[in-house]
């Protein structure tokens, strides 16, 4: 229940927050399971937020196991269909709890559903695939010994920018993975050949982008900047300005004194921005209310169309830090 009345405000704030969203293949969103999708892992928790957004059925992510600290914290990151995976950094004897989390798995592919696992390990924002760990190989290669007729998605996630209060992002969706792909006489052998198949897949879908060269991102990412409609949004486009700047200002500067610009700032931006956006919004819509009389109603609808006309009007800074 709470993941979805959740999926609603995050669906709003989201459609606000990208300047554009690409996708190869959007019929993908529609597709229930058994399903694992397969993708890089460039932008932290925004990833995983943004396919339980666009997917029809829940998604079921897998995360970071230090972010399971606390029973009340726990509790509701399950509510939430997400799942921890626990890394040797985090502690050896947490690894047991990787099992749990593999059982789970298959008891969510097993009842058709959805699971989102990052096969690169690590989060870190730049526009290159990295070596894949042997995670999604092994959660694949189990769901098929036990029977289940997994179908593994490749996903290539891009972002036009790390640091933009808009995003421009390109999803793309590769040939599925399906058994009778992936041979090999040991298990060993079998998870070796998984991993190849699904890297020199994904390599056609994770753009590789050095940092400094713009001209190929605009060209990967293919957005075109549109003059007329920078005009015709202009004017609510610049009240959209001065009445979010306090609030982008203050969180912007409060995210990045907390994660000091790692690789979690543009994740936890989008998620205090999600917590704290309702609490703003109401007080102009007070104010509006009680210096207009119902007429202020309106600032309910008009206050969030004017953030997007920003978000819609303001030029696209490639890999602008």
């Amino acid at each position: 229940m709470l993941y979805n009345f959740i999926k609603i405000p995050a669906r709003l704030l989201m459609s606000v927050y990208l300047k554009k969203l690409s996708v190869n293949d959007p019929s993908v969103f529609e597709r229930n399971g058994p399903l694992l999708l397969a993708c890089n892992h460039p932008n932290s928790f925004l990833d995983a937020i943004i396919f339980s957004v666009l997917f029809k059925h829940p998604v079921h992510s897998l995360a970071r196991g230090d972010a399971f600290k606390g029973r009340w914290v726990k509790k509701v990151l399950h509510l939430l269909h997400m799942l921890p995976v626990y890394r040797s950094s985090e502690g050896v004897e947490n690894l047991e709890h990787n099992y749990d989390t593999f059982a789970a798995c298959l008891e969510i592919f097993k009842a058709g559903g959805i699971v989102l696992i990052f096969s690169e390990g690590r989060c870190i924002n730049e526009w290159h695939l990295r070596p894949l760990k042997k995670g999604t190989a092994r959660l694949a290669t189990n769901a098929w010994n036990n029977g289940i007729d997994l179908c593994v998605v490749p996903v290539g996630l891009n972002y036009h920018s790390f640091r933009s209060a808009e995003k421009i992002v390109a999803i793309n969706f590769g040939t599925p993975i399906t058994q009778s792909q992936v041979s090999g006489e040991t298990e060993g052998k079998k998870l070796v050949a998984f991993n190849t198949v699904l890297a020199d897949r994904l390599s056609n879908l994770v753009f590789e982008i050095q940092a400094s060269d713009s001209f190929k991102a605009i060209c990967d990412f293919k957005y075109k900047e549109n003059l007329i409609e920078k005009i015709f949004l202009a004017v609510p486009a610049f009240v959209g300005q001065l009445i979010h700047y306090p609030l982008i200002y203050v969180v912007r500067a409060a995210v990045i004194k907390k994660t000091k610009a790692n690789g979690h700032t543009d994740s936890i931006f989008f998620g205090w921005l999600f917590m704290f956006y309702p609490i703003y919004l109401s007080i102009f819509v007070a104010i509006s209310i009680t210096l207009l009389g119902s007429w202020g109603w309106l600032a309910l609808l008009f206050i969030p169309l004017s953030a997007w006309c920003r978000v819609q009007s303001k030029k696209a800074k490639y890999f602008a830090e």
